[in-house]
């Protein structure tokens, strides 16, 4: 067993089980997007970042492919790891702004512009159409080709695949495939329709303290007094 300290909170785990894992026992909220339970962790999106170590020595790392330690100090709502998440949202929204998913990741992590430029492209190499039809349908007909910006998903050598079964299961599981409430054309590139109120708490206390709850719910989002 192993015992670490996650917002504050001792827990007892059993060795193997994952930062993310770990918040879910607690009833912690960590978002993410290319984690599924149904296959193995893959930490492409990067989304589900929490803090772990003592300051000044702290360091971001993905919740569903770092194992618990002892001893450890993990924060997964601290200022440095919500304006990561915003970030990473921003960036994915930026690819791909037709996607309801990534839109209401935006509108859940208080995403409200997009400062890069919209590529407005249709997939965001998340891998989880290639994990699911290899891991769950058995077959691997698709998989990544090339590197760097050139990277993509494809048949071998871009042929039409021989053990392809047309299930569905790639294009039910991609978070790119739904799209967003206002149709194939969006007028801009952040809907905003859905926007969540904005807790004030990291901005006094350095740590988001709604993190297992709506926000407001704790009665934190004021201002200490000896702040």
């Amino acid at each position: 067993m192993v015992t670490l300290r996650i917002n504050e909170l001792d827990v007892t785990l059993e060795e193997g089980t994952t930062l993310l894992e770990a918040a879910q026992f607690l009833g912690i909220e960590i978002p993410t997007l290319c984690y599924d339970d149904g296959l193995s962790p893959y930490g492409a999106c990067r989304l589900c970042v929490v803090e772990i170590g003592k300051e000044p020595k702290t360091r971001l790392v993905s919740a569903c492919t770092y194992p618990v330690e002892e001893g450890l100090v993990v924060r997964t709502h601290s200022t440095r790891v919500l304006q990561a998440r915003k970030m990473l949202v921003e960036l994915m929204v930026s690819i791909a702004p037709r996607s309801k998913t990534l839109q209401d990741l935006a509108a859940q992590l208080g995403v409200q512009q997009v400062r890069f430029e919209t590529r407005d492209e249709e997939c965001i190499l998340c891998g989880l159409c290639v994990r699911i039809c290899k891991e769950q349908m058995q077959s691997g007909a698709i998989g990544f080709a090339e590197r760097g910006y050139r990277r993509r998903i494809t048949t071998p050598f871009d042929r039409k695949s021989e053990i392809c079964r047309t299930c569905g299961a790639c294009i039910y599981i991609c978070p790119v495939c739904q799209l967003r409430c206002q149709g194939p054309k969006p007028p801009t590139a952040i809907c905003g329709s859905c926007l969540q109120l904005s807790p004030s708490c990291a901005e006094v206390y350095d740590d988001l303290m709604c993190y297992m709850g709506p926000a407001g719910v704790c009665g934190t989002c004021v201002k200490a007094p000896n702040k």
